[in-house]
């Protein structure tokens, strides 16, 4: 955070990363009072963090709501702010795309870490000749992921973070369903009975979704993919677009020129050409729209958390000139 001293508040669900992060800087000689932790939850503790006079900016990864909520306060406290939140990204497929890496790509995009990620390609949208191939490997794939704990050493993907978190992408897929999708596979919760003590929901493909769908424009943060498909070039990029969020998203095709131009009429931040989720540390992070304000990572980045100075020094004094010097009178 370019020199700063700094407050990390995880999230009162996830508190060993953070924890295990803080021995490791406390092990490369960080000194004290640098880098700090506190723990609790959000209304207790994150509220009173953020209104308090000695924090200058605030940094949030996190849900659409509650980064609302964090915005208006700093509003009302005049604090800096960069805010990474939610994504509903698309995946676009062609048909001149390498399909058997762009399948392999997109299993990967939507079910890691069981959709918990906010650039996850949970929206794949698919041109309609390669639609039936792509769509019936990509199920065939998905049935296929080992679930497990950290202790599993076969597993592929874990559990969702909490009961209620869950209950909430259960229900999400209800309401496509509802609404018109075509459950391919997964649905709901594992029935393996090795899997009974935790909140473990079965990899999830929803078809013939459209754009006005509940499942299509909000994020479910769990592992479902929904599967819109298009004939032309700009039906992709009007897709592609038609959402609140702008975080991330990604385009396949072997036809370069076509490619750039999607990807740069694509209004999300960050935009993978024959390829998804990988990311480096100098290259800006952020979303557009709803996905928050602000960058992440590389250059621009630290300089969320700069403040800009000018001094200016006169090594020749003079009078400035600007008001006459009419003496005594």
């Amino acid at each position: 955070v370019a020199g700063c001293s700094f407050i990390v508040k995880p999230s009162e669900l996830t508190p060993q990363s953070a924890i295990a992060l803080m021995h490791l800087i406390e092990e490369a000689g960080t000194p004290k009072g640098v880098a700090n932790l506190i723990l609790g939850p959000g209304s207790v503790v994150g509220t009173p963090l953020i209104s308090d006079s000695r924090v200058d900016m605030v940094s949030f990864t996190g849900g659409l709501n509650t980064g609302q909520t964090i915005m208006k306060a700093a509003v009302e406290h005049v604090r800096r702010l960069a805010l990474e939140l939610g994504g509903k990204n698309p995946h676009i497929i062609f048909a001149d795309a390498d399909i058997d890496a762009a399948i392999d790509n997109a299993v990967t995009a939507a079910f890691l870490h069981s959709g918990q990620v906010c650039s996850a390609g949970t929206r794949l949208i698919v041109q309609r000749s390669i639609h039936d191939k792509v769509v019936k490997e990509i199920v065939r794939r998905a049935g296929q992921i080992r679930l497990g704990g950290p202790s599993d050493l076969t597993a592929e993907t874990g559990p969702l973070i909490s009961k209620s978190h869950l209950e909430g992408v259960s229900k999400y897929v209800e309401k496509g369903v509802a609404e018109g999708a075509t459950l391919l596979v997964g649905g709901k919760r594992s029935e393996d009975p090795a899997h009974a003590n935790g909140w473990y929901y079965l990899p999830t493909v929803l078809d013939n979704c459209n754009t006005k769908m509940f499942c299509v424009q909000e994020e479910s943060f769990g592992p479902v993919m929904t599967v819109e498909v298009f004939d032309t070039e700009q039906e992709a990029i009007a897709l592609g677009n038609d959402t609140v969020f702008g975080l991330s998203g990604g385009v396949w095709s072997t036809d370069s020129a076509k490619a750039a131009r999607v990807a740069s009429a694509l209004r999300h931040g960050t935009i993978w050409v024959n390829d998804f989720g990988p990311y480096r540390p100098q290259a800006e992070w952020g979303g557009y729209k709803q996905s928050g304000i602000g960058r992440e990572l590389g250059e621009h980045g630290l300089g969320e958390y700069l403040e800009i100075k000018h001094i200016w020094t006169n090594n020749s004094p003079s009078k400035s000139g600007w008001f006459s010097d009419r003496g005594d009178e």
